[in-house]
């Protein structure tokens, strides 16, 4: 009786702990990172809840992109893989070009070390959607020591409405969709200073 009841605990805690790092995997390649570990928003804040001393969350996006679309506080720091160049235009979009901030991975281990933790603790990285930088950004880590990479796939503001009055408009899914805390009042000590 004894060994059914241990044989029961054990498969409960693993499959609690299974279902995190099964969270929903990305369709597009270029979506996946090597480790495999994904969450959603509300699974991201779950784990914030529950061991956020033990978890680094990081927002990727550019701090300006931050200001005008939102920030939750939930969020350890901001280290943007990516910074709007001024000086350089992208034609395709038509927006000013994106460039690799050279800094993320050195700001990423910075981050941990302020927190008290090493490159064995989960890290969760969160972009706008899910998609164009989180992936990327959690790639960027890869064979650094990193060994808990987490991308948050529906990202801050989330996915594109596909039809309808609303079409395009980011109402889809995401941190802001779920009900989540977040505010347009950004905190300056989490907040993304190149000589930082």
């Amino acid at each position: 009786m004894q060994k059914k009841l241990l044989v029961l605990v054990l498969m409960s805690a693993f499959l609690s702990s299974a279902a995190l790092q099964a969270a929903p995997e990305p369709k597009n390649p270029k979506r996946q990172t090597p480790w495999g570990l994904y969450v959603d928003s509300t699974e991201a804040y779950q784990m914030m809840q529950e061991q956020g001393d033990k978890v680094l969350f990081v927002d990727v996006r550019d701090p300006i992109e931050i200001m005008f679309t939102g920030f939750t506080d939930v969020v350890d720091v901001n280290v943007p893989f990516k910074l709007a160049n001024r000086d350089k235009w992208n034609p395709k979009k038509p927006v000013y070009a994106m460039e690799l901030n050279p800094d993320f991975e050195k700001g990423i281990a910075a981050a941990l070390k302020k927190k008290g933790l090493t490159k064995d603790a989960p890290i969760i990285l969160m972009c706008r959607s899910g998609g164009t930088r989180g992936a990327p950004s959690a790639q960027k880590l890869w064979g650094k020591g990193y060994k808990r990479v987490y991308v948050m796939t529906d990202g801050f503001e989330g996915g594109k409405i596909k039809k309808g009055e609303k079409k395009n408009w980011r109402l889809k899914n995401g941190w802001k969709n779920a009900g989540l805390p977040w505010s347009y009042k950004l905190n300056r000590e989490k907040m993304y200073f190149p000589d930082k």
